[in-house]
């Protein structure tokens, strides 16, 4: 069962009402900080890699910083987070080509950043929504669950999830739909007992297996 077009719309509508300043929990200082939070947010929650970011981006926010770090000493700086050894060289690289071929500019295309090292779809739509404004849908896995709980989608797949909604949902709502929804589901629609009595989309939801 899917949502249809209109039920959709409510459902979107309902949440945008009331969740306030949806947006990445991630702190950032600029663009490319950005980038690099997304990259170590990987496996991680944003709460942990705040704490590891906090005194990093105050000495070193722009590609040409890490580039002179090297891979080792970016190591030494993020080794409380998961993965450390291989974001810090994707971190490393991805730093070294943006000096190279942007100018230490973030790319503002999908596929150039797609190229970039530790950068999935998930990180490229999250960079392109937070610095550039665009209407993208990045689907993690609080998106990926509220969505086809609710029936605002049935995909089986992130990609086929962020196809739906962008096909389904009102454009108006695109740019914030990523975060009104992974929002719900991180404080409501959770993986494992999801508040259910205290969901403001509780009359619309599909999900079968509700608790009372």
């Amino acid at each position: 069962m899917l949502l249809n077009n209109k039920k959709a719309s409510k459902l979107i509508k309902i949440l945008d009402k009331s969740i306030r300043n949806p947006k990445t929990s991630l702190n950032y200082r600029n663009q490319f900080t950005l980038l690099v939070s997304v990259v170590l947010s990987a496996q991680c929650t944003d709460s942990n890699v705040n704490k590891v970011t906090k005194n990093i981006y105050s000495k070193y926010y722009r590609p040409q910083d890490f580039l002179k770090l090297g891979e080792k000493k970016i190591k030494n700086l993020i080794k409380s987070i998961g993965l450390f050894n291989s974001k810090a060289k994707n971190i490393y690289n991805l730093s070294k080509i943006l000096l190279e071929k942007y100018k230490g500019k973030i790319p503002k295309k999908f596929d150039e950043l797609m190229q970039l090292p530790g950068v999935g779809r998930k990180t490229a739509n999250v960079v392109l929504n937070a610095a550039f404004n665009k209407p993208t849908i990045a689907v993690d896995t609080h998106v990926f669950r509220v969505s086809n709980r609710t029936g605002l989608t049935n995909g089986k797949s992130p990609e086929q999830v962020e196809n739906q909604l962008l096909k389904k949902l009102p454009k108006k709502y695109l740019i914030k739909a990523h975060h009104l929804i992974l929002l719900h589901g991180r404080h409501v629609c959770k993986a494992r007992n999801p508040l259910c009595k205290k969901c403001i989309i509780n009359n619309i939801c599909l999900y079968k297996n509700k608790y009372e």
